[in-house]
């Protein structure tokens, strides 16, 4: 291992996991809640180690030494990449590192609706819009289970080749439509208000809407008045405008809604620390290996065994799925907020984020089939179980 001779100072959030560990061997880590990442704080740092609740901006980092800003997270759009670029500070985020998270929930939800609305998932129909590191996978689950698939993504049809994508336009007729698109302004494939009201009106009568990107892809008041009259049978949402500030009548209008914490499992957060702690290493020259998988214990499911009893094999699925992570529980932590006074929401929204509960991906666990349901072992391997015929 080397270290820089000078020892590096670092601000980090503490909610992100192993923080501390991950980068007290090249220097100072001081650990802060979100909310203390200021301008003060950060005065004096050489490194700054945030997640997607801090707001990296000039107000944040001027008058600082700061060389690198690492993002614990998918998205971008908390951090002013011009702003950085101006300064030369080097940014490092953690594309990709939730995906799987990201997947197990959208059908850990849709197993759930298909229960509630008391139809199969097999045979329907789903958009996907934004086919990135989670788009793709969530596509190949889809598929997995037999559903149909459409792919929207104009960025990646211009680069590729039209093959494969269709305009969105064309998603408009699917039962269902999920989405996984970055949040961005301007440009010709601006995503905010993505799906207002005019595009939600186009969306298929009856079908269901996910939104595990970002909140200002769907306006609030558009998206009350589709489930309030009808035209949408339900809506997902993981994501909400103007959170930590969530709209309880929109949040009373969902099937199922939870505090942005579909790409919060343990493995999705430690993959984060993992892949931004490479690129600091790289900017300033460092090495240290570290395998943050190895500073965790072992997760408390590792084992479900499959009776032979007749049920539909969307049912087996579902329960298989709910005890690896039953998302009832994320739905009901969220709507306690509506007991609350408005001015305590936000802090509890947030307070659901930092401290959400321990929750392992679907790898760690090996199903077990007997013979009369081996036909399921390629829809579990879609879902990124490990199974086993017996």
């Amino acid at each position: 291992m080397s270290t820089p001779r000078k020892p590096l100072r670092i601000v980090a959030d503490r909610n992100i996991p192993l923080v501390e560990k991950a980068f007290a061997p090249f220097g100072e880590v001081a650990a802060l809640p979100t909310t203390s990442i200021t301008r003060e704080a950060v005065r004096r740092a050489e490194a700054l180690i945030v997640r997607s609740e801090t707001k990296v901006t000039a107000a944040l980092l001027d008058g600082s030494p700061v060389a690198f800003v690492g993002s614990a997270s998918i998205g971008t759009d908390h951090v002013d990449l011009d702003e950085l670029a101006d300064r030369g500070i080097a940014f490092a985020n953690a594309p990709g590192c939730n995906s799987d998270s990201v997947k197990e929930y959208i059908f850990a939800a849709l197993l759930h609706l298909a229960r509630e609305k008391s139809f199969l998932l097999r045979g329907k129909t789903l958009g996907v819009v934004g086919v990135g590191s989670v788009g793709r996978k969530v596509a190949a689950t889809a598929a997995g289970l037999g559903m149909s698939v459409l792919l929207n993504d104009p960025p990646r049809a211009r680069e590729e080749g039209p093959a494969g994508f269709l305009p969105l336009d064309d998603l408009m007729a699917a039962d269902i439509v999920t989405l996984h698109v970055p949040l961005t302004r301007s440009g010709e494939d601006a995503t905010y208000q993505l799906f207002d009201a005019g595009r939600l009106a186009r969306m298929k009568p009856g079908a269901v809407l996910v939104n595990a990107s970002r909140g200002a892809v769907v306006p609030t008041g558009a998206l009350k008045r589709a489930l309030a009259g009808g035209h949408l049978a339900a809506a997902i949402l993981d994501v909400w405008e103007n959170e930590p500030d969530v709209d309880l009548e929109l949040l009373s209008r969902t099937a199922l809604g939870t505090a942005h914490v579909a790409g919060y499992s343990m493995e999705g957060k430690l993959n984060a620390v993992r892949l931004v702690r490479k690129a600091f290493c790289r900017h300033f020259g460092l090495t240290a290996p570290w395998d943050p998988f190895k500073e965790i214990p072992p997760p408390e499911i590792t084992d479900i065994r499959v009776e032979p009893d007749p049920l539909l094999p969307e049912d087996i699925l579902r329960t298989v799925v709910t005890a690896c992570y039953d998302i009832r529980v994320d739905d009901g932590l969220l709507r306690r907020a509506a007991a609350l006074p408005a001015e305590e929401r936000p802090d509890y929204f947030r307070g659901l984020r930092a401290g959400y509960r321990v929750r392992r991906e679907f790898s760690n666990v090996t199903v077990r089939l007997p013979r009369v349901h081996e036909g399921l072992g390629k829809v579990l391997a879609a879902l990124g179980f490990r199974y086993k015929v017996q």
